[in-house]
């Protein structure tokens, strides 16, 4: 008795259905380019983009809120300045964050020299009284 697990629903529907073996479909990696020079200048242009598209945006809304005196056509129109402030501040940042990439990291001092003297106290007075431990040159 070969009978599906829909067998039921083909009979309630009067309905014959062939299901056949679904074959896996191998999927490829396609591996992109960490460049970041790229993916700034990309996502810069977006950014100037989304500016001049919402700065068409205000001017047109600003118009229907004028001609209307509709309270939601100003409140629309502030959220719209409001979104555009948004978007200038991430491109402010986005340039931040690039020059911080191109900046070279500063890190500490190269050359530690550190003096150590094992001894005790009399012994250390007995050198600095010799001389020894005095590197001026007169």
């Amino acid at each position: 008795m070969n009978e599906s697990k829909f067998s039921e629903i083909e009979k309630s529907l009067n309905i014959e259905t062939d299901l056949s073996p679904v074959e896996p479909v191998e999927s490829k990696i396609v591996e992109i380019p960490d460049d970041p020079r790229k993916d700034y200048e990309y996502t810069r242009a977006n950014l100037y983009n989304l500016i001049e598209k919402g700065q068409e945006a205000i001017n047109g809304i600003l118009e229907v809120a004028q001609s209307s005196d509709h309270p939601r056509a100003y409140e629309v129109a502030g959220q719209l300045i409001k979104s555009v402030g948004d978007v200038s501040d991430k491109l402010l940042d986005l340039q931040k964050k690039m020059k911080d990439l191109d900046a070279p990291t500063k890190g500490g001092p190269t050359t530690v020299n550190n003096a150590l003297f094992v001894g005790s106290t009399a012994e250390l007075s007995k050198l600095i009284k010799q001389g020894l431990l005095n590197n001026t040159e007169e």
